[in-house]
């Protein structure tokens, strides 16, 4: 289930990237070059959602990559990477398969069940 984890985790950050570059683009895009009537307006927070297009592929992946060694903190951060995708951006064509990948990735490596190691995880 961590191996599992760990590829969710990288292929959900890496769609989420994807997702990511074109949400930070179109708002800067609308900030420098105005509203286009009845086309393109700027979102009601776009600093949000920038913040969001940043940070959730880099806790995904993040995530992903600490799923082997640390699987409780690796699946947090995928699941707060899954939480971040779905309140900034909703759940759309676009968003779903991100979204998904990390919140399974996330349920998984929570759930790999044997402690990682004689280690607390605090």
């Amino acid at each position: 289930m961590r191996n599992a984890a760990l590829v969710l985790g990288l292929i959900g950050g890496t769609l989420a990237m994807v997702v990511g570059f074109f949400v930070y683009g179109y708002t800067v895009f609308i900030d420098w070059f105005g509203e286009i009537p009845d086309l393109a307006y700027q979102v009601d927070n776009p600093e949000l959602l920038r913040s969001v297009a940043f940070l959730s592929p880099l806790l995904a992946i993040a995530g992903g990559a600490m799923a082997r060694a640390r699987a409780l903190w690796g699946g947090g951060l995928m699941l707060l990477a899954a939480a971040g995708l779905l309140y900034a951006f909703g759940f759309g064509v676009f968003t779903m398969f991100p979204i998904a990948f990390c919140g399974l990735g996330g349920v998984l490596a929570i759930a790999a069940g044997q402690p990682d190691e004689e280690k607390a995880h605090f």
